[in-house]
């Protein structure tokens, strides 16, 4: 079988690669680090089989595993590696895809790859493939709202690194190439490398990208100001009262939203 290993942390990914060549008979023919590596590898090597890390910045390896849903029957079969906790993995038992719990056991690895081979070497073929995508499609669903979501942020002050509350945030910025972090109380730096990786980690409901340089708590908004072209400017809740751009883009979806 032809594999491709997804996975943040390096290491991670070169243990694995190390496992499936001490099992054999997996050839891996690419690894990627993030979601948008792994769409653009499955897509240059058409791999039999993706090993999927489940929590990855930006996009997580549910929202991988949706796009990769949209090429039909054309899609590799999926197995997730996650550190989810045994009653979250209870729904991965199906037959449209596998888990393998961190640490990778070798012998999990053996049997998850046997699981592969079957559904590849089906003679059943497509009309199988779709109540299968199917099936996996409803399990991204229920799972996405699972993926851990982070209760504490650390802000660089200075020289030191406070912890605040996930939802004390008011707004976070990308300037001169930092993530500034903006609270009641605190305004500093993260270390997060993109805004993508920051807005991944916390509640998609709560942090709304209004702006391609601009993740907003929606509840921290003072005042919305009409601007041209009908579109707005929020004013937050911070100190300054600081004014944030909303892109035409998501004009819409905050006019739905607070019924403007």
């Amino acid at each position: 079988m032809r594999v491709v290993v997804v996975d943040d942390e390096q290491l991670a990914r070169e243990e694995l690669c190390f496992q499936l060549e001490q099992v054999g008979n997996a050839e891996v023919v690419a690894q990627a680090g993030n979601g948008l590596e792994a769409l653009a590898a499955v897509e240059r090597h058409e791999p039999d089989l993706v090993f999927l890390d489940v929590q990855m910045p930006g996009l997580t390896g549910f929202e991988v595993a949706r796009r990769l849903l949209e090429h039909g029957e054309e899609s590799p079969a999926l197995i997730f590696v996650t550190a989810f906790d045994q009653h979250a993995i209870e729904a991965f038992e199906v037959n449209a895809v596998d888990y393998l719990l961190k640490p990778v056991d070798a012998a999990r690895l053996e049997q998850a790859l046997q699981r592969a081979r079957r559904r590849l070497s089906s003679d059943r073929g497509a009309a199988e493939k779709a109540p299968l995508n199917d099936q996996l499609e409803r399990i991204v669903k229920m799972m996405a709202g699972r993926q851990i979501r982070r209760d504490q942020v650390a802000v660089k002050v200075g020289e030191r690194f406070l912890l605040v509350q996930a939802d004390d945030i008011i707004y976070a910025s990308v300037a001169d190439e930092s993530i500034n972090i903006v609270t009641g109380h605190v305004a500093g730096t993260s270390n997060y490398r993109t805004l993508d990786d920051l807005q991944g980690r916390l509640d998609p409901d709560v942090f709304w990208r209004v702006h391609r340089s601009h993740l907003v708590n929606i509840n921290k908004i003072k005042e919305i100001v009409p601007w041209f072209s009908r579109n707005y400017i929020l004013r937050m809740k911070d100190a300054k009262s600081t004014e944030i751009p909303v892109s035409r883009s998501q004009t819409k979806r905050l006019r739905d939203y607070l019924k403007l």
